[in-house]
């Protein structure tokens, strides 16, 4: 049982008063040139920090975007002054939400890809996390979020 347990454990990045965890992201189809990425940050300190650049050798240029539907209108817009993390809130990057934005892919996403990444805070400096590519259309890391996915992706 134990071994089950080891990737989550493996998976949690601690940088000053924050923790990183359940970074991942999902394949692209042939010809893609954005990606998304995806995490959760929890600032276990008592003065806000804030996720304000990201860069990898996957995209040419990564963003951190919002994603908001207003009136039933979907908008996304890069978050130039960065995304705070208040002290004892958590924060995540998910589908539908904040995200990492990967631009100007240098090739697509495969799933079991890992892809390095350097998270950049004010406080905490700058933190390597791997982004676990999942399939296509997954709703979460390991097949969290109830995907029906993760059912089929073995077959050939």
């Amino acid at each position: 049982m134990l071994t089950f347990l080891a990737p989550a454990a493996a998976d949690e990045v601690k940088a000053g008063d924050l923790v990183i965890t359940q970074p991942w992201s999902r394949a692209t189809p042939g010809g893609a040139k954005t990606g998304a990425g995806y995490l959760t940050i929890e600032n276990k300190g008592s003065a806000p920090d804030r996720l304000v650049g990201v860069s990898g050798e996957i995209a040419g240029k990564i963003e951190i975007h919002e994603m908001a539907v207003t009136n039933g209108v979907m908008t996304m817009r890069p978050l130039n002054q960065g995304l705070t993390i208040e002290p004892g809130k958590t924060v995540a990057l998910a589908p539908g939400g904040y995200h990492l934005m990967l631009m100007e892919l240098k090739s697509p996403l495969k799933q079991g890809d890992k892809l390095p990444v350097t998270l950049e805070f004010e406080k905490a400096g700058k933190v390597a996390v791997t982004l676990d590519v999942q399939a296509v259309g997954a709703k979460g890391p390991g097949g969290d979020g109830g995907s029906m996915m993760k059912q089929h992706e073995h077959k050939m």
